[in-house]
């Protein structure tokens, strides 16, 4: 009972309903675990202990039914951006330090009627805005792989208690990669699905038009059980899409490698700040899929260049946009002692929201201004449809794009990139925001420093079952996906 933590969530399921062990046993080795080894991580803002094995109890009862589903009884984690009623829910920032949710998100809805059990909330950049997850009012979150460098963002939080196996499977966010770049900085697997795909009801809101929630686990097959239970139609979100879901498990051979077509940007390959140890792991994986029977065909993506510029306009307009509810009125945090109304807007927002937050507010509210509306935003919109364009011709010859997730692996806690630095970072995620595409990472090695590094590959709309069933066949002829950090190794 010792080594629960190294189960699959397939292993899991099945210990489960064969009554190998219950879920209050494996509940209680997670919280075990929280407790000796994420005071060193960091990866938890709030462990909901109490509420986890009284549903830990509920699943054994429903296990012991038969009419248990798939996953009622395996624990995961919600990234702190999901509203969970009667829990805490931040986004990372003081805004939210005293804020509990009246309602469940959809996401954590769907989980709680699939019979999982939330350990508790983890940490993340504030609102979702950053690469690090350094910009969280409750300070900086370790890489279980060095716990002296970040383990990405925003999602960092959810990636780092999963590469530390403190929860086997968590949810995340991705606005501009903050699914897939932490994946790749923690040596997981990640899924950004389609835009519309999964229900953002009930996810505070950062970029309306580019933020998509999805799973974050070890491997392909892990992350489609997730998928299985978050994805579908909902009525409480107007962009999400009304589509029949896949069997995200049942698909995962479903995709033959023999004969796909995997498009290779010789832009992406030429990024000036592309690390030699990334480039070189990458193009590993690629030649592995080429072994597999893939056939790799270089393409050109013309409109690189505009990526980090056109989601810089577009995401902090729409959080300037979004983020103006948080007014010290209503809900949130709100300064002590106002003398007027107009006091009490600006302390409260100067003092509840971070250094990045304001930032982007300040760049998305000068983008939204009169006279500068057109000049940016609009044109900005403009460039965004010829970014989908592109990708769009793209597919017209191959299956899925292949590229890093990020061009370098984690940075140390602490390395003060300037924001231009740090949005430069997230050269290869922002496009299939822009463009509403899915996108995979999958772990593909190391770089000379033990950190990992990952690959992504981008599929076209709808394609989660393609992506996942690509990674799921690269894991069964390689093992990165099965390394663990020492500090996942300890046992508790």
């Amino acid at each position: 009972m010792t080594d629960l933590h190294r189960l699959s969530i397939r292993e899991l399921s099945e210990g489960l309903k064969q009554a190998q062990f219950s879920s209050r046993e494996l509940t209680e080795h997670y919280l075990k675990r929280i407790a000796q080894i994420d005071p060193k991580v960091k990866s938890y803002v709030t462990v909901t202990a109490e509420q986890a094995l009284a549903e830990a109890d509920a699943a054994d009862a429903a296990l012991k039914s038969g009419n248990a589903h798939a996953l009622a009884g395996i624990p995961l984690a919600h990234k702190d951006i999901f509203c969970t009623q009667g829990i805490k829910t931040t986004a990372g920032s003081k805004m939210l330090d005293n804020f509990i949710s009246p309602y469940d998100a959809t996401v954590v809805a769907k989980a709680k009627a699939a019979g999982l059990v939330t350990l508790g909330k983890v940490n993340m950049d504030e609102f979702a805005m950053g690469s690090t997850s350094e910009s969280s009012y409750f300070g900086a979150t370790g890489n279980p792989w060095a716990l002296d460098h970040v383990p990405g963002g925003s999602s960092g939080g959810s990636a780092a208690a999963v590469a530390a196996d403190l929860a086997p499977i968590a949810t995340g966010t991705d606005t501009g990669g903050s699914i897939r770049q932490p994946a790749s900085f923690c040596g997981l697997t990640g899924l950004k699905p389609t835009y519309g795909r999964v229900s953002r009801f009930g996810m505070i809101a950062y970029a309306s038009s580019l933020d998509q929630g999805g799973p974050m686990a070890r491997s392909a097959e892990d992350c489609a059980y997730l998928m299985n239970v978050i994805a579908g139609h909902d009525a409480k979100d107007s962009t999400s899409i009304n589509k029949e879901v896949d069997d995200y498990v049942a698909n995962l051979n479903g995709t033959a490698v023999k004969g796909l077509r995997i498009g290779i940007p010789k832009q992406y390959f030429n990024v000036a700040g592309l690390d030699a140890d990334v480039k070189a792991r990458v193009e590993e994986s690629l030649k592995k899929l080429e072994e597999m029977g893939a056939i790799l065909v270089e393409i050109d993506l013309n409109m690189t260049e505009a990526y980090v510029p056109t989601y810089y306009l577009i995401a902090p307009a729409e959080a300037s946009s979004n983020l103006s509810r948080f007014d010290g009125v209503r809900y949130g945090y709100r300064c002590e002692n106002p003398v007027d109304l107009m006091d009490l807007y600006k302390r409260s927002r100067s003092e509840g929201f971070g250094a990045e937050v304001q930032r982007r507010i300040l760049i998305g509210t000068y983008a939204l201004s009169a006279g500068y509306y057109d000049a940016y935003y609009v044109k900005a919109q403009k460039v965004r449809r010829l970014i989908q364009q592109d990708f769009l011709k793209a597919f017209e010859n191959v299956d899925v794009i292949a590229a890093p997730s990020a061009p370098t692996t984690a940075y140390k806690i602490g390395a003060n990139l300037s924001p231009t630095e740090m949005y430069l970072g997230d050269i290869y995620t922002l496009a299939v925001n822009l463009a509403g595409l899915p996108a995979i990472n999958a772990p593909v090695g190391f770089d000379k420093d033990s950190l990992p590094v990952g690959l992504q590959l981008i599929g076209n709309y709808w394609s989660e079952s393609q992506l996942l069933s690509i990674v799921h066949q690269y894991q069964q002829n390689t093992d990165w996906h099965t390394k663990r950090a020492e500090i996942a190794e300890e046992n508790a």
